[in-house]
């Protein structure tokens, strides 16, 4: 007679990472894969007390622990100077954190934040699993990844040694989104005409003011073809028309944010977006054509992260200084007012997607943890 095996055991997990909705928005999709793979878990995140976690990770119903934030200069400046000191103190801080949690496993996320968690794992002789979201990794993971037991990565290509290609956590609501079946109660929701052909404009939770002003410009010309545009400006970056009040054009409509953005998707025939790497993830997932427009500053990662996806049909892409008015005109007008060309570029995202990355990670994570016993 075989007997059933006994069901695994909870296990504790600590989660690095912040800052940012990139950063916090994997972490999250994350801890719930294993929660439900493994129910009763711990979970204990970290963060610091200047990011967007100290919202959104009790918003989740989970622990939140703080450290210090540890910046990492790219040149000589007074932060370079005040390195040593801070990252042991912060080091000293993520050690208490990961034995209060007698921690499995640790793993990060990337940002500010992660590098002490790492070190503090890694004298603990805790295994640390990373993931990388953008297709250029930044220099908390570089580090990172050299003590790792695991990496997992986004998009291939970035270098890091040993990387397993998982994609990048999301939520399930938007993993999951059947655009075509959603798109009516998306557009009611927002204010939208059911029928016209809709164009989003999002340069994130933060607004890009380039963005802003050159689909503000194109506007007239876009609505009077017929096109129906939701520009979804950032918080405090309200567009105004000529007389200083708010833009108002029939057909246009101008939000400072979205709660929700699988409706954004579900609603949109077309994106207009920054490249950010959980963007490109997720209208990958969902099959949504898009013009991306990488952020001109940084160390290039949105260049790198929307690559594949343009390479395969799925998106345009278009240098920030070169996303004017007239570029709008000829490029976006005609792509809006093609259902055919849509649809082509729809599948072809759609085949670049991955849509279950927070269960891979998952299993990466828990086999760490069990390695480590």
């Amino acid at each position: 007679m075989t007997h059933p095996s006994p069901p695994a055991r909870p296990v504790s997990v600590v989660l690095a990472g912040g800052g940012t909705a990139g950063h916090i928005s994997p972490l999250l999709a994350i801890a719930g894969a294993i929660l439900e793979e493994r129910p009763g878990s711990r979970i204990t995140a970290v963060g610091t007390e200047a990011g967007m976690e100290t919202r959104l990770v009790p918003a989740a119903g989970f622990d939140l622990r703080t450290i210090d934030r540890v910046p990492m200069p790219r040149r000589p400046s007074i932060d370079l100077v005040k390195l040593p000191v801070r990252l042991v103190r912060a080091v000293r801080q993520a050690r208490a954190i990961v034995a209060d949690a007698a921690a499995d496993v640790v793993v990060g996320v990337g940002g500010y934040v992660s590098t002490p968690v790492y070190l503090a794992a890694w004298t603990q002789r805790v295994p640390v699993v990373i993931h990388e979201a953008n297709a250029h990794p930044g220099m908390a993971n570089r580090v990172g990844a050299r003590i790792a037991s695991r990496v997992a990565v986004a998009f291939g290509g970035t270098g890091l040694a040993d990387a397993v290609l998982v994609g990048m956590p999301m939520r399930r609501s938007i993993a999951g989104l059947d655009r075509a079946a959603a798109r009516a109660d998306a557009r009611a929701s927002l204010g939208l005409d059911p029928e016209r052909p809709t164009v989003i404009v999002t340069g994130g939770s933060s607004g890009a003011a380039s963005l802003n002003r050159a689909v503000a410009a194109a506007v007239p010309d876009l609505t009077a073809a017929g096109v129906q545009v939701l520009h979804i400006t950032g918080r405090g970056k309200q567009v105004a028309g000529g007389d200083g009040a708010p833009l108002a054009v029939a057909g246009y409509h101008q939000v400072e944010f979205v709660d929700g953005m699988e409706r954004v998707y579900a609603a949109a025939d077309l994106l207009i977006a920054r490249a950010g790497a959980a963007t490109v993830s997720e209208i990958s997932a969902v099959g949504l054509p898009a013009v991306l427009v990488p952020l001109p500053h940084g160390n290039g990662e949105q260049r790198h992260n929307a690559v594949g996806l343009v390479a395969a049909g799925g998106a345009l892409q278009v240098e920030d200084a070169a996303f004017t008015p007239a570029w709008i005109l000829e490029n976006v007008l005609a792509l809006a007012t093609d259902p055919g060309r849509l649809h082509a570029m729809s599948a072809a995202s759609y085949a670049q997607g991955v849509r279950d990355a927070d269960r891979r990670m998952a299993e990466l994570v828990l086999d760490a943890a069990q390695g480590a016993r």
